[in-house]
This record gives structure tokens, sequence and C-alpha cells, in this order.
């Protein structure tokens, strides 16, 4: 029978005599026992940082376990049988272990193994330097914890704690199978493979990479990330085929200058229209932080001429104090590009309006109740002959003052004021320019209560303007001043019902609301920002029929509606929302917009709304405007969506809008159907619980995509169909995109991406455009933090 023999010693001191351990043990066994009532207290312990610092590690305690020890104090130990060495985060394993005291040198022989902080390697024989962890490993198998890399290499010398350097290697991603004859999906075999912990980079010389047994040829040197983090150098080329661009190769750099800073360069060339130079630059620092990108093609053969565009976002923080301000920000924003045609041409670039570019700085300040802002506001149109839109107009400058105050005994208070000055061409906008002064005071005393509500408001509302020539009757000035008196209110009853065997509370909210706005002649006034609202829930119950600042409607009119809902008693939840809505108007409305007729409909259109959410997988919207005169609907809206589970959606939506003209068509149809969904479901591999990744027997196929079919016109206006393949350490992505350029012109191109896990990306980049096209789509991988080296303790 073998004698266990366990000794653990501070380097430098003998080991503890056991009858003395026991000896010492003692009294806090009897200390245990007596407070075993006694809560227990949890105490931060330096053994359970995540990174040890150097200057600590000479202090650590070192723990030797085996079957069988000899040696001599101070000089050398050896553990025959189940060997072990634990200091830190570091832990040896061996058949045989000799630990040299002086030279703090360890030697392991057989089945050996190392933990080190995580990371694991295992080989015949081991020689290594525990504090400084230096040392070499023959014949080894690693596995690594930041990404799950694995490999084998003929030796790999550690240089210190998170530096090594391996002899002809190999390193992969993939899960390690155990059968005979098991390769990887994608292999890298390098001469020698250099891996970095702390700076999160591998680099392999004289590499080659495999996938699916077709090798690339040699690269003399190849970079690559061991984790999520960013690193500079050359990012995997990016391919595609576009209808219009031709092929387009694309060659990224990335440059991380500091942790708050880092720069991309994006050289691509397209094959029919010449070299594109882009760039993009983000920061981020305490009071400030933003990004700009820039792209310039000094010639486009299709088009004979340079171009270029720009984006930038800018957002900074100021000292309020020296100004007497509780807050102080600004913000910058730049959008321009070189032509009219950039948009078609280049339709996958960062701005949202792709035909109105807004440029704009601003100043934003609060104090108290107070607060307001100052800003310059300039817009590109890119004017398109077969669809032409006017210009809004340039805000240079705007400036505006608000005031809130509420319960002031009892009453709610506010003003706003704004004084803006107006540009643009007044060819094109056909009135002058001009500068215009606002201002309203707001009223109100709400009566409230758990099941009522009554909320009394007066407006008025002033404005003055100055015009740089005449309007059509002569006036270079004008003013206007127009009162508003509003009466909202509403009840709210309550009761618990059952449906379906579910128990729910039941409101039912009755409202009525009621303005009235004299008329003041407004119609000779020019429009510089004032459109008509859209007829929904949300305007509905509002005093002004438009938004802006040039038209008060003259109103008489009462809305009258109720609203009903669902909602669970235990988690306050709203499963379903009800509501119907209609105006009743008392007189005509005489102030509209130019060209538009009066408003002398009686009786509006009848507004009536669902939202369902059952349950979190099912979600049902719906919206109707019905026209009780003509018996029909003006504009309809229904959208569902299916979503029982990760990486498992489906959406659809119909819109219906009728045309103005009642000799027009039969109106605007259109149906918007998206979806991502595992293929594998089709064949009973479910795999609920398994996510990207983690199946089992092979890999997993996703359709993905968004088609939006226009019925009238029987053709699809824009639509992104693919199907993405989860191989566990590799991601395959094929994607068709099709954008609508104009009303008989669209461009197409096809997307492919060979995503190599946890090691670099080939191809064009589709995840993009999947995310900005598909509700709740979800990517098979997302970056995530480093585990813990306390998830591989051994």
């Amino acid at each position: 029978m073998h004698d266990l023999i366990r000794t653990a010693w501070r380097r430098g001191r003998p080991p503890f005599p056991l009858a003395t351990l026991l000896l010492a043990l003692m009294p806090v066994h009897a200390a245990l026992a007596q407070d075993a009532a006694a809560p227990l207290t949890l105490r931060r312990t330096p053994m359970l940082t995540e990174i040890i610092p150097k200057e600590q590690r000479g202090d650590l305690s070192t723990f030797i376990d085996g079957d069988r020890l000899s040696g001599r104090p101070d000089l050398e130990t050896v553990v025959e049988g189940n060997a072990s060495l634990r200091r830190g985060d570091i832990s040896i394993r061996a058949d045989r272990l000799e630990y040299y005291q002086p030279d703090d040198l360890a030697k392991a022989i057989g089945n050996v193994r190392i933990n080190q902080a995580g990371n694991v390697y295992e080989g015949p024989e081991l020689q290594l330097k525990v504090e400084t962890f230096e040392g070499f490993f023959n014949k080894v198998r690693y596995r690594l914890l930041a990404n799950g890399g694995q490999g084998d290499a003929d030796r790999i010398d550690f240089i210190d704690t998170s530096r090594s350097v391996a002899k002809n290697a190999t390193y992969t991603t993939c899960r390690r199978e155990d059968f005979p004859g098991w390769m990887p999906a994608w292999l890298l075999s390098a001469a020698t493979l250099t891996t970095d912990t702390e700076e999160n980079v591998g680099v392999a010389t004289d590499a080659r990479l495999s996938f699916m047994g077709i090798s690339t040829p040699p690269f003399p040197s190849l970079s690559f990330p061991l984790s999520s983090n960013r690193k500079s150098g050359l990012l995997p080329p990016t391919i595609g085929i576009d209808s219009v661009n031709g092929i387009d190769i694309t060659t990224p750099y990335y440059w991380n200058i500091a942790p708050n800073r880092d720069a991309t360069l994006y050289p691509t060339l397209m094959s029919k229209r010449g070299v594109n130079l882009g760039s993009e630059f983000r920061y981020l620092e305490d009071t400030y932080k933003g990004e700009a990108r820039v792209d310039v093609m000094p010639t486009d053969t299709l088009r004979n001429r340079s171009r270029w565009g720009i984006w930038t976002h800018h957002e900074q923080t100021f000292d309020p104090k020296p100004f007497g301000l509780d807050s102080l920000t600004a913000n910058l924003n730049i959008n321009r590009v070189s032509d009219d045609d950039y948009w078609r041409d280049f339709n996958r670039t960062p701005s949202l309006t792709q035909r109105l570019l807004t440029s704009n700085a601003t100043l934003n300040w609060s104090k108290g109740d107070w607060n307001g802002m100052a800003r310059a506001l300039s817009y590109q149109t890119l004017q398109y002959s077969e669809a032409p839109i006017i210009p809004p107009y340039d805000r240079l400058p705007q400036i505006t003052a608000n005031y809130n105050k509420y319960d002031w005994n009892g009453f709610d208070y506010s003003f706003s004021a704004d004084y803006t000055r107006f540009h643009a061409d007044p060819f094109v906008q056909q009135q002058p320019n001009g500068e215009r002064a606002f201002a309203v005071a707001t009223l109100s005393r709400p009566f409230l209560t758990p099941g009522t509500f009554v909320i009394p408001k007066v407006q008025l509302h002033g404005t003055a303007y100055q015009f740089d020539s005449p309007l059509a009757n002569g006036a270079t000035s004008a003013t206007r001043v127009v009162p508003t008196f509003s009466l909202d209110s509403g009840l709210i009853f309550e009761r618990d019902v059952s449906f379906f065997g579910r128990a729910f509370r039941q409101t039912l909210e009755p409202r009525a609301f009621y303005v009235y706005t004299p008329y003041r002649s407004q119609n000779a006034l020019p429009n510089y920002d004032s459109a008509a609202n859209d007829f929904n829930f949300a305007t509905i119950y509002t005093e002004n029929a438009f938004s802006g600042n040039d038209r008060i409607s003259d109103s008489n009119l009462l809305t009258v509606g109720v609203t009903s809902r669902l909602i669970d008693p235990d988690t306050g939840a709203e499963a379903a929302r009800f509501g119907v809505a209609q105006r009743l108007r008392f007189a005509d409305q005489r102030v509209t917009l130019p060209t538009a007729p009066a408003v002398t409909d009686r009786v509006s259109d009848l507004l009536l709304g669902a939202q369902v959410n059952w349950t979190p997988k099912w979600s049902l919207d719906t919206t109707v405007q019905y026209n009780p005169d003509t018996q029909r609907s003006e504009r309809s809206a229904i959208s569902a969506r299916y979503n029982p589970g990760a990486y498992r959606t489906v959406s659809a939506a119909y819109r219906y809008q009728a045309n103005t003209t009642p000799t027009a068509a039969d109106g605007n149809k259109s149906l918007d159907v998206s979806w991502q969904w595992p293929l594998n479901d089709l064949w009973g591999d479910k795999g609920q619980n398994l996510g990207p990744g983690r199946g089992e027997g092979g890999g997993r196929w996703y359709a993905v995509g968004r088609l939006n079919y226009s019925l009238q016109d029987r053709k699809l206006t824009d639509g992104v169909i693919g199907l993405e393949y989860d191989g566990c350490c590799y991601i395959g992505r094929v994607v068709l995109e099709r954008i609508t350029t104009g009303q008989i012109t669209a461009t197409t191109r096809i997307m492919f991406q060979l995503e190599f896990v946890g090691f670099a990306a080939v191809g064009s980049n589709p995840r993009t455009t999947l995310m900005q096209n598909i509700q709740r789509y979800q990517p098979l991988r997302q970056p995530f933090p480093a585990p813990s080296r306390f998830t591989n303790y051994d």
C-alpha cells in the first residue's frame, strides 16, 4: 500500500511535520465547531484574481501532491505516481515530477499536463521554471482558453507567462473529436507559431491554411487574434459581385491606435469603376466621442469624374459650471457627397436618408426648468429626374428656449420660443427666404383620480415674420396670434376576467378630447416647415392638425375613442390592446397648406387598431383607417411575428394605401416578409437548446431573407435572400441582395463569406445587410468576453 504524502511549503522554508500541522489545526477545528451557528462571511482573496501580478508571484505558496515523495529539504523533491505541482494559476500533473528548489525548475515525464491560467498543454516531457514560466515542452497538444484555439506542435518554448513559440505547429478552433483519422474542417499549419496572450495575437510563419483538404499557397507571415479584442493589421480581403460596380475587392487595414482610438482603411478595386479609397476613424474620450468616414474615388470610369463622400459624427460635453448651467453639450454631424448620382451608384453608404443628407452643428444647454439649443442645419438634396423632390429649408441659425413647470399649485405651465432664419433657393421654393420668431405659452390644470382624468388646457401662439423679398400681396413682414383651448377627459374601468384559461385584468378606457382654435388667416404666409400630421392614434388626440410652426389649424372638433387592454395581473405585461377613435368636426377647417382645399368633412375616418402579444412567441399589430362615406378602407396595415426561440423568427406585413384620386388605380399594396430559421428543423433536428456551433451530428443550415413585393406592380421592389451554414468552427454565408434605385432601375449583388470562427473571415460581409433588413435577426457569432481561468480549473 502506497503512503499518500502531501506536503506544502512556502519557497525557502522546509515542509511542516505532520504532527505539527495537526496540532496547529486543532484550535481552528474547535473554533469552527463553536461558531457553527454564526453566519458565513465571505472575504476577498488574491488567490481568486484573474491575473496574478508579477510582484506577487514570488510570494505564492507551492503545493505538491503524489503517491511517493523523496528528496532533500531546500534542494530537490521527487514525486512519483499521480504527481502534481500547483502554484497560483499554474498546475503541473505528470507520472513523475522533479522539482529543484534553488533553480525553481520543474521536470516532468510521462502524461504531462500543464494548466496555465486556463490554457492547457499536454505531452510526454517538460522542463519549466515555474515562477517565470520559462522552459520547453516536447510533442505538445495544446488548447487556449480565450477562444478555444487548439493544435499540436513538435516543441513549444515558453518565453514567459504570456508568450510562447511553437515549432512545426498546427492551429484550429474546431472542436476535437475522439475518433481515428479525425481532421478539423480548417487547419493552420506553420513552421513557427508565436502566441502572445497578453496582446491576444498569434503570428505564424511559413504558414498554410487548409479548408476541407484544400490548402492555400504558403504565407511568409500571418497574424490572427487569440480573442475578440482588437489588434492592428491587415484584415481578410472581401470580395463581392455587383450588377453596377462589377467585381469589387477590398483589402482593409485596421489600426488599433489606442484603447480609445482606432482607424480602418478600405482600399477597394471596382472592376467597372476604378479604385475607391475609404477610411474610418473612431475616438472616445471622457468629454467627447465620435467617428468620421471619408471615401474618395479619384476617377470613376463609368461617370468620367471623381467621386467622394464624407460622414462624421461628434459629441462633446462641456463643463457647465463657468456658465452657471446644469448641462452644456454639443454635437456636429457632416454628411456630404460629390454629386446627385452618389446614392444610386454607392447605395450602401452610412447615410440614414439616402437622398436628403443632413449636416448640423448643435449646442444644447439646461438650467433648472429651462433648456434650449442653438444650431445650424443644412441639407444636401440628391435630385433624380424620375422622382424629383423639393429641398427642405436650411436653418441658419435656429435658436430655441423652453421652460416647463409641473404641479405649480396644481397647474402645469410651459413656454417655448424659437427663432429661425430659413434659407433655400427662392426660385425652387416659389416663396421668399425669411426669419421667423415663434412662441407658445401653455397652461393646464389636471384633475386626476385613480379612475378618471380631466385636463383643461389653454395655449397662446405668437409668430412674427420678416421676409427677404415681398410676398405676393406686397408684405415684407407679418404677425400672427392664435389662442387654443382644449379639454381632455377619460374614464378607466377595470375588471378581472379569464380568456382561454388565462387570468387577466381587463380595462375599458373611454376618452373624449375637445379642441377649439378660432380662425386666423394664415394661407398667405409662407410655409417653411409645416406639414399635415399623419392620421393615427398618436396624433388624433392633439390640438394642431399640422406639424411645424407655420400653420395653426382652426379647430372646433371633438375626438371620441375607447381603448381596452388585457393585462397580466402577475407581471403587468400587456397581452392585448384594442382601440377605436373618430373625430367629429363642428365647423370647416379653413387653414390649409398651400394648394390644399379646406377640410369640410363633419365626421373623420374611423381609426381602428389592435395589438396582441398573447405569448412572447406571437405578436400581431394592425391598424385600419375606414372611410364611412365610401365604406372602404383608406389605409390599412397588418403585421405578425412568430419568434419561438433563438435564431427562429418569421415576420410578415401587409400595407395598403388608397390613392387620393377616385379615378386612379386601386392604390398601393405591398407585402413584406422576413425570416431567419434553421433548416435542420425540417428533418427533425430541432436543437432547441443548442445555439450555433453547438449542435450534434454535424453543422446546421439557416435560411435568411426579406422580400418586399409590390402587389399592384406585381414585382419585387427590394429583396435579400440567403443561406447560412454553421459548421461549429466555421460559418458560410451566401446572400443575394436587390435594391431599387429608381422607378425602373435596381442594383443586384451577391455576397459570400467564409468565416473561420476565432481566426478570420474571407469574402464580403453580408451580416450587416441581414441585421438591417431582418427583424430580430441574430448573428450566429457575436463577440464575447474571454472566459475566466476558473472555468478550466484543475
